[in-house]
This record gives structure tokens, sequence and C-alpha cells, in this order.
């Protein structure tokens, strides 16, 4: 269906919208009265598309061979908010990404 590249790339930045959508909900159960309802919705989603990026991280590493140290940078690149879209640009634009590779089979 999608190759490695693609699929990474997808849930990069779905990992990264659902941290913002969490950000959102938190602001509003936080700085105003308007409730909780960000939290409950973006909270389970964050964390399902969380668990689902790491998932995919280890297989994109083995699939593109990363060394250790882009295998770290993309698992620690979910905890600050937004950060997964910079490092899936950064391997991208190095070619530590690459999509010919990514139809390899492992």
């Amino acid at each position: 269906m999608f190759d490695t590249a693609t699929r990474f790339r997808a849930v990069a930045i779905a990992e990264a919208f659902s941290w913002l959508g969490l950000l959102v909900g938190m602001f509003f159960k936080y700085a105003t009265d308007l409730g909780d309802l960000g939290v409950k919705v973006f909270g389970p989603i964050h964390g399902v598309v969380f668990v689902v990026y790491l998932v995919v991280t280890a297989f994109t590493a083995r699939q593109q061979r990363w060394d250790v140290w882009t295998t770290g940078w993309a698992l620690v690149s979910s905890i600050p908010p937004l950060a997964t879209v910079v490092f899936e640009r950064w391997v991208l634009r190095t070619g530590k990404l690459d999509p010919i590779a990514a139809r390899r089979t492992i």
C-alpha cells in the first residue's frame, strides 16, 4: 500500500498534529473555563499516534538502515511538540529517508 518512507512521513506529521491538538485542548482546559473536552478527545488520539510513531520509526530505521544516532533522534523527536516534522524534513533533506531504499525487502 504505502512504502516505508511515505508511511513514516505520514505518521510523523500525524504525531505533530495530534500533539498540537492536545496542546490546544490543554490550553482550553487550564487557561479558560471552557472545560476539558479537547484533552479528552486529543489525549487518546495523541497516545495512539505516539505509539504508532514509535513502531513505524523502528521499522523505518531497520528498512532505511539508520545508524543508532539517527534512530535515537527519531525517537527523541517524538517528545517535544512538532519535532517529528522537523526530524522528518531533516532525514528527507539529508537522504536518510530514501523512497527507493524503502522498496527493498527486509
